[in-house]
């Protein structure tokens, strides 16, 4: 059950943030907030999380600093926004090996929205889509009606679709976002591949017997610190679910990189689940091959 020191790590999700998009994209969600706290807090889920990392005051530098992290614990690959890139072409260009680009969708924009991910998708070559449900705006659950064109142009363009599944961070409804509602999109589109983000508490449970029962619903392990991941996600990893389960960290927007690999130490999965959860499992699933 030792750490593997020698995989090239594929990271789900990782944001190199710019000033103005940063305090944007907060904003927006504070502002679905009805406490003052929420409002205020520097991150929508702030509460939740100490010692923040910071980048520094210098946007056009926060590249290098995260690749340098990377670089410090082997982290080969990375999931972040193409928005990302876009605002900083440089990333691009200097980093096109260690980044993967998704997209974030915006269902209410109906079929407008799905001829914007297939032009992502030829112009950037993106390789997943994500969603937030319950900081859509208006909120739009996992199994409505106005998903449904999202999903079908991800089977199209073989992108999966990750999804934020349990109670939100940011003090958001969780109607929106509960498990149970990914059985039926799952049974509806067979072939899509779905990919749970952000826990899935205090439905785990739940999560798991999905997995079992649906061959392409996945899990990653996205905004939890190591010694917080959920038991019946690392059983499952050590059993049936070892090709399911795979690593997500939250860096720089509420953990550091030392943090989650120092805790990562910790985490009892089987040696042979290691690479699989680490990288194998998104380098198939993602393409990246």
């Amino acid at each position: 059950m030792a750490f593997p020191k020698d995989v090239r790590v594929i990271d789900l999700m990782v944001s190199i943030p710019t000033d103005e998009h940063n305090a944007a994209g907060y904003a927006a969600v504070a502002a679905m907030q009805r406490d003052g706290k929420g409002q205020a807090t520097a991150m929508p889920a702030g509460y939740m999380f100490k010692n923040v990392p910071s980048l520094g005051t210098d946007s056009s530098r926060y590249a290098d600093a995260i690749v340098a992290e990377m670089d410090k614990h082997n982290v080969g690959q990375a999931l972040i926004s193409i928005n990302d890139a876009i605002r900083q072409p440089e990333v691009k260009e200097r980093f096109a090996d260690r980044f993967f680009f998704q997209t974030a969708v915006d269902p209410s924009k109906g079929m407008d929205e799905v001829r914007r991910i297939r032009q992502a998708k030829k112009d950037h070559g993106i390789k997943a889509l994500t969603y937030f449900p319950s900081a859509s705006m208006p909120q739009v659950a996992i199994d409505d009606r106005e998903m449904y064109p999202i999903y079908a142009a991800a089977i199209d363009l073989d992108l999966p679709i990750i999804v934020n599944v349990g109670v939100p961070g940011p003090r958001l409804p969780l109607r929106t976002q509960k498990v149970e509602l990914v059985d039926e999109v799952c049974w509806f589109f067979p072939d899509l591949k779905f990919v749970m983000r952000h826990g899935g508490e205090p439905w785990e449970d739940l999560a798991v017997k999905l997995m079992l029962k649906y061959p392409n619903l996945y899990y990653c392990t996205s905004a939890f610190a190591p010694k917080y991941y959920p038991k019946a996600i690392i059983d499952y990893a050590n059993n049936r679910g070892a090709k399911k389960v795979m690593y997500a960290g939250y860096f720089p927007a509420g953990l550091t990189l030392d943090r989650i690999f120092s805790e990562l130490q910790n985490v009892p999965l089987k040696d042979e689940v290691w690479p699989l959860f680490l990288r194998e499992n998104a380098a198939r699933l993602f393409n990246l091959d």
